[in-house]
């Protein structure tokens, strides 16, 4: 025998007494199927007229299971005669704590149809649906309703007005009414508190409390809490310590939820020292607060300091494992970040979306296929395959892998996309320099009424720009402005300067930074800069210069770049100077380095290294590399050494550069004829670029280099870039 069996009776022994189905009511409509089950005997053995209060009593059952669906309870509703507020107000009060508030309001303007009496104990639950889904104009009507009604003056219809105008951003009208309200108690202060941090207006929050203190109201644990988590979210550091200043001078007692968001605060305002002394005196501690910690450090650059945190709490849960896994893949740490992946896998922790995009920006910024292939598998095996952002990462992790095509396949295996979807894979084509696709695909987008937003002409800009597409990109900038109503950032100058500088456009370059509403920054400076050494125009090239240094005394590239001007015009004792200077003030090259990636492991090579375990071998190689280039005709290019040397020295600094080092590893480890792709992390110098076309074609293999800039594919003696780089 069932439960639904035992509770209810069978037909042959069916009671028809009122108060045998109140009590079966009362006692056994504790589920949905059971109160089901007794409203369906009702309906079969009851007249209208007799079962009139069995329904009412139905009705409060079903109101009060949290899991009663919208139109079942809406079908036992209009079974009841002329139901009075007390009845309507029951179900308007439910329908505002479920998970679709918006139900409140469609039975609200039925009710409102039909000529329902209401009360003023019909506002609450109608205005707090209208701030749960911010229904502004509902709320409006339903405050102009209160005051026909007169219902205005319940301090209770008051406070839900204020929370209804503070949620839907018209924080201006929440206090007009705030002020007016006769009776203020902790929770109306509270929502309009809450309102001010809400809409950022966090100047209003202090003079507010100072007023709630001299209306002998003061502020409890939960107000302290909500506008410490209000700073956190804002980063408002200046704003935080007044707070936290006010809770002293008010000899405020903390308790360990305040002094948690006091922590949590701090930490992400990037005040880690503060962050940190109070952490250490918070006891048990808490895997919120430290994953608030460890995100604090990570965002100051101290990853050392976050792991210390990580390793030390004794319980760890997802978010903690994420966030760590995050900060080392933002850090430039990716191989922690997967090393760390894996160690959670290992503990049966299942990864969230949140992980998953860390660990997808880790094998981007690694540029390692290897591990993104792994990773890609991974997610198709584990539900992931139909996230958005999940595939939008996967977009441009490949593209950074020097995986195009695969790039191309994830964006065509999409059901859904978004402007980032578009945007991300017209960006892939742009960092190869493939214009005519960039191009191709924008004009796709448009007939797929998608939008394009800033970040999408950035990605254009680059594309034309590295194409030598002068009048195509002048085209782009001019339509963002005219026809998509996009105000340029530095970033879209910076193409154009740069789209410019490439084609030997200086003059030009020069007036877009002369032209633009804001101040160029360094880079800006830095492209002119660069084209100016490419073109000998030394003039130009030494105001850019200086405008860097300007800006940032310590750039190592304005130095290096200026340095490389002289040095391209042997004029060796300013030269000499500026690396006097640069020795002066501390200021160090950047070493070149690159990585490469063989069975699944990592290899990193600087410039004339020698700490690798097979150095001997990889120095033959190189040896026997030149000789085999040189018959196919490479001859070192020593206008690439900007420095004084001798010719011997000179050779020796163009041959160790450690994008040639890399590839003499993978010639060493790989077959003949597969694949060999580099990270460098500069730009690769005209020897190198030249070095690898011939490379690619001697050993019948493609290399794949990605330097700071953009990808080379080298195929058959030539270059992707076409030699405009």
């Amino acid at each position: 025998m069932n439960a639904m069996t035992s509770i209810i009776p069978s037909s042959t022994a069916f009671h028809h007494d009122s108060n045998y189905y109140n009590n079966l009511l009362t006692t056994s409509s504790s589920s949905l199927p059971h109160l089901k089950q007794i409203h369906a005997r009702i309906i079969r053995s009851h007249s209208s007229s007799s079962s009139s209060s069995l329904v009412v009593k139905l009705f409060l059952s079903a109101c009060a299971l949290p899991s009663s669906p919208f139109h079942y309870l809406l079908s036992i509703f209009t079974q009841l005669e002329n139901p009075e507020p007390r009845l309507s107000n029951k179900l308007l009060r439910h329908l505002s704590r479920t998970t679709d508030p918006e139900n409140t309001l469609f039975v609200y303007a039925k009710m409102r149809d039909q000529d329902f009496v209401f009360d003023s104990f019909s506002i609450p639950p109608l205005l707090k649906a209208s701030t749960r889904v911010k229904a502004l104009t509902e709320g409006k009507e339903i405050h102009g309703f209160c005051f026909k009604m007169e219902f205005g003056s319940d301090p209770f219809v008051q406070t839900g007005l204020v929370g209804m105008y503070a949620a839907c951003g018209h924080i201006d009208d929440a206090r007009k009414l705030f002020d007016k309200m006769s009776q203020r108690d902790i929770v109306a202060w509270n929502i309009m508190i809450h309102g001010y941090c809400a809409n950022g207006r966090y100047n209003n929050v202090l003079p507010l409390m100072e007023e709630m203190k001299r209306s002998n109201v003061f502020p409890d644990s939960k107000v302290f809490s909500t506008v410490l988590s209000a700073c956190a979210h804002a980063g408002n550091l200046e704003f935080g310590k007044a707070f936290h200043q006010f809770m002293n001078e008010n000899k405020v007692v903390v308790d360990y939820n305040m002094h948690c968001a006091l922590i949590n605060m701090y930490a992400a305002c990037a005040s880690m020292d503060i962050a940190s002394s109070l952490f250490k005196n918070l006891s048990p501690k808490n895997v919120v607060v430290a994953t608030a910690m460890i995100t604090g450090y990570s965002n100051a650059g101290k990853i050392e300091a976050a792991r210390l945190i990580f390793d030390q709490m004794p319980e760890k849960d997802l978010v903690c494992w994420s966030a760590m896994i995050s900060g080392y893949a933002e850090g430039s740490q990716a191989q922690e970040a997967l090393y760390l992946f894996d160690q959670m896998l290992s503990l049966g922790l299942k990864p969230d979306q949140v992980t998953m995009l860390s660990v997808i920006s880790a094998c981007a910024s690694l540029g390692a296929l290897d591990h993104a292939i792994k990773i890609h598998t991974f997610i198709d095996k584990n539900g992931f395959s139909g996230d958005l952002r999940v595939n939008n990462a996967l977009i441009d992790m490949y593209a950074k892998c020097g995986e195009l095509e695969r790039a191309i396949g994830v964006f065509g295996r999409m059901h859904r996309r978004n402007v980032i979807t578009w945007s991300s894979m017209i960006g892939a084509y742009a960092v190869y320099g493939d214009a005519l696709n960039a191009l191709n695909l924008f004009r796709e987008m448009k007939t797929q009424n998608i939008e394009p937003n800033d970040v999408t002409f950035v990605g254009l800009l680059y594309a034309c720009s590295h194409s030598g597409l002068v009048e195509e990109g002048r085209k782009i900038f001019e339509s963002m402005i005219n026809d998509y109503n996009i105000m340029p950032r530095r970033e879209h100058y910076g193409c154009m300067v740069d789209l410019y500088g490439r084609a030997n456009l200086l003059r030009e370059a020069l007036e877009v930074i002369e032209g633009m509403p804001m101040a160029p920054n360094v880079v800006i400076w830095g492209s002119l800069m660069a084209a100016c050494r490419i073109y000998k125009e030394v003039e130009l090239g030494e105001y850019a210069a200086k405008q860097v240094l300007e800006l940032d005394p310590y750039h190592d590239g304005a130095h290096i770049l200026l340095s490389n001007i002289y040095a391209k015009e042997k004029r060796w004792e300013n030269v000499g100077e500026m690396r006097k200077l640069m020795q002066n003030k501390g200021v160090l090259k950047q070493r070149g380095s690159s990585r490469i990636e063989l069975d699944g492991e990592i290899y990193e090579f600087l410039t004339a290294d020698k700490s690798h375990t097979h150095t001997n071998e990889i120095y033959a190689k190189l040896d026997e590399v030149v000789s085999e280039l040189e018959v196919a005709g490479y001859t070192p290019n020593m206008g690439s050494v900007l420095v004084d040397l001798d010719e011997e020295d000179k050779t020796k600094a163009l041959l160790w550069h450690s994008e040639k080092l890399a590839l003499c590893y993978a010639l060493l480890r790989e077959k003949r004829g597969s694949c060999i792709r580099i990270i460098k992390n500069l730009r690769v110098c005209e020897d190198c670029h030249n070095f690898f076309k011939l490379a690619s074609k001697v050993y019948e293999t493609e290399i794949v280099v990605r330097d700071r800039t953009r990808f080379h594919l080298y195929k058959d003696g030539a270059c992707s870039c076409k030699d405009y780089w």
